[in-house]
């Protein structure tokens, strides 16, 4: 057997464990290679696998003690089409957390978890069906926002419901969707508060402007003053003339 022979054996074994390293399958996690579904569901995870395969298809989060969601948690997952994050203790979400997302992505579930706030440049420009529902909302401009951008699972609407409200408890425990068919509107306290801070601010610096005026036009008087007196002090050449007249018509 020729050197050459003896090495192709092992060629072939490098590749095999190259290609199964890559497809590393996460700690507590059950992996099918075939369907791309790699579930680790109940696992007890309290933050999200780094070694998730980049071949993922369907990833399942749920029923874990996750309370955050990383910045670029999914970036290197491009054939990614159904996220479940539910069940969780997510309470925040990292400004780019889902700014990576694949656009392949249909289904992204972050239901039953510990969100209060939300903004829609926390979900970033995914269009995905996306499940909000069982979570402590504070009913805000922000959220409904949200809502009004991203793709809502049409039979989870009704289920986000406010637990509190940026307009008083009279909201409490109603649904948001609701609230904002019955003419109720969050966004339009906070233009309100914004228009109003922008008027104070103004009005400041208009008073700063004319105290600034008021102030350099009575230096401006006070040294015109001074400079008056001044020239009332120095001697007039008509009165000197004058006395000398008298001085001359004297000695006559």
């Amino acid at each position: 057997m020729t050197s050459r022979q003896r090495a192709l054996p092992l060629l072939l074994l490098l590749t095999t464990l190259c290609g199964q390293g890559s497809l590393l399958c996460p700690a507590g996690c059950h992996c099918a290679w075939d369907s791309g579904t790699v579930s680790c569901t109940n696992a007890g995870l309290q933050e999200i696998p780094a070694s998730i395969p980049r071949d993922t298809v369907t990833l399942h989060l749920d029923g874990n003690q996750i309370s955050t969601v990383r910045d670029g948690a999914f970036k290197n997952l491009p054939r990614l089409r159904e996220l479940d994050l539910s069940r969780n203790r997510i309470e925040s979400l990292s400004p780019g957390a889902f700014r990576h997302l694949s656009p392949e992505l249909k289904l992204l579930d972050l239901s039953d978890n510990q969100l209060q706030l939300a903004s829609k440049e926390d979900l970033g420009p995914t269009r995905a069906k996306t499940r909000l529902h069982h979570n402590p909302w504070h009913c805000s401009c922000a959220l409904q926002e949200l809502i009004e951008t991203v793709n809502l699972d049409p039979e989870t609407v009704s289920g986000i419901v406010c637990e509190s409200s940026a307009q008083g408890p009279q909201h409490s425990g109603q649904p948001l969707v609701k609230l904002l068919d019955e003419g109720v509107n969050f966004c339009s306290l906070q233009r309100k508060t914004t228009d109003v801070a922008m008027l104070v601010t103004m009005l400041g610096w208009f008073s700063m402007v004319i105290a600034y005026v008021v102030y350099y036009v009575r230096q401006n008087q006070a040294e015109a003053r001074r400079h008056l007196e001044y020239l009332k002090s120095l001697p007039s050449p008509l009165k000197e003339a004058s006395v000398e007249a008298d001085t001359l018509s004297t000695g006559l």
